[in-house]
């Protein structure tokens, strides 16, 4: 989700909704975390499934089952067969979808307020009574790789990211994509599967989030009808997984069919592990000063004032179960290499270092990140991915919102400049190149294969 996360984050933080008198937490016998947070401007409420397991709990050789389960799990139960999830809240007047990430796995439906039942009652059920066949299950990892070849083996550009996260990451498993890798695709069965939703999802790893127009006590009774009856299990032990320190730049080329080069620049950085962590909200104002609005130091001089580059960006999302990443994207404009655009954002990186940042410019960074993206105020979805998100990282939690405005203004500009000096180093930075090949214009296209999970 995401390097924008964080900077939602901060901008609903400065939303009254987000105020403790409108957030209520509620928790169930059996391990069940509820989140209600209210918001009555219109008759319509969002609710997600957050589970605490992601493809960074995968094991080596099972890559991708954790996004494999999540396409199952709109196979069916035995009260609700394959497919008719979906029709279901469609006729409900509804939407739902799912998403699997490096950290968590998350089911939601939005819903007129009045039908949050359907939903509480559809979700109980497949948590633990997923019931898909070894026939449903050759189908839809067919559809998975079918995914894979259109989102990445044929976009050169998410080539080049998913070598870059395997050479970023020594030992980590965020190294792995999270669609998976192909081979272990190929290889997966029906029993991988079933034997990941056994291990992780139960009511004791998993967080309920709802927002909308919603009476939260009200929420909890029905939340308690259909999740109380449901058994804790015992989770496997989630043991430590440190990545190495980096002990010097790594260089990667990825030669695909594209029309132009581009590059990629991570490096790495700390992730959010507590309220009083200050480097990341540095961080963040060190991205926002580089590449948080048109007027940025990046799209300034390297756009609009030098040309060389066609589209640049930077970015960091400080919201992981694992180590975060400051990363630089560039495509040089026509008569510019990857050279030159790299050494530009070096430049512009040693300036940073060498000058800092004037206090004028902090105030106005600071005003543009808690600004940016400011509709998505008035969106239920995101408040709640944002509570979500949160209440899925260990150290974290939704009571954090109230203080990410407070602690992103007490950033100065010394701090700025102390985290670019610490964090954008040579020792810490992995460079990723696409080299482009001709395009075959008579390549076959991906093929559609229809499936359940849209």
């Amino acid at each position: 989700m995401i390097r924008q996360c964080f900077a939602l984050l901060l901008l609903l933080a400065t939303l009254p909704a987000l105020a403790e008198s409108r957030i209520h937490e509620f928790k169930l016998d059996n391990g069940l975390k509820i989140v209600v947070q209210e918001d009555h401007r219109s008759p319509v409420v969002v609710s997600q499934v957050w589970y605490r397991a992601g493809s960074v709990d995968e094991f080596n050789g099972t890559t991708g089952v954790a996004h494999v389960l999540e396409h199952m799990m709109f196979k069916g139960t035995r009260k609700v067969p394959s497919g008719e999830f979906s029709r279901i809240v469609a006729a409900a007047g509804g939407r739902e979808n799912a998403f699997t990430s490096r950290d968590y796995t998350v089911y939601f439906q939005q819903l007129e307020k009045s039908r949050l039942e359907l939903s509480f009652r559809l979700e109980a059920d497949r948590m633990v009574n997923l019931n898909f066949s070894d026939a449903d299950f050759a189908k839809e990892i067919q559809v998975v790789m079918e995914e894979r070849r259109w989102r990445t083996e044929d976009k050169p550009q998410a080539q080049v990211g998913e070598q870059m996260m395997s050479a970023v990451f020594a030992s980590h498993p965020y190294r792995h994509p999270v669609i998976g890798w192909m081979n272990d695709l190929e290889h997966m069965t029906a029993k991988d599967a079933r034997e990941w939703y056994r291990r992780w999802y139960a009511p004791n790893n998993a967080t309920l989030v709802v927002v909308g127009d919603v009476d939260p006590k009200q929420v909890y009774r029905l939340a308690k009808k259909y999740f109380g009856p449901l058994k804790a299990q015992k989770l496997p032990p989630r043991k430590p997984q440190q990545e190495p320190d980096q002990k010097g730049e790594r260089r990667l080329v990825v030669k695909a069919p594209a029309k132009l080069p581009y590059v990629a620049l991570a490096y790495q950085a700390p992730s959010l592990r507590g309220v009083d962590d200050w480097e990341p909200y540095a961080l963040e104002i060190l991205a926002g000063v580089l590449d948080g609005h048109a007027a940025s130091r990046l799209n300034r001089d390297l756009v609009r004032r030098d040309r060389i580059a066609v589209e640049v960006s930077a970015g960091y999302d400080a919201v992981n179960r694992g180590p975060a990443l400051f990363e630089f994207d560039v495509t040089p404009s026509e008569g510019y290499t990857v050279e030159d655009v790299e050494v530009a954002i070096r430049g512009q990186i040693e300036q940073l270092k060498e000058e800092g940042i004037s206090e004028e410019e902090l105030q106005r960074v600071k005003a543009q990140v808690i600004a940016a993206d400011v509709y998505q105020r008035d969106s239920m979805f995101y408040q709640a991915m944002q509570i979500g998100m949160l209440e899925s990282t260990p150290g974290l939690s939704w009571r954090m919102l109230d203080s990410f405005t407070q602690r992103l203004h007490a950033v100065t500009a010394e701090q700025v400049r102390e985290v670019a000096r610490k964090y954008l180093v040579d020792d810490r930075l992995t460079v990723a190149v696409l080299d482009p090949q001709p395009i075959d214009e008579n390549a076959p296209k991906p093929k559609e294969i229809r499936s359940d999970r849209h």
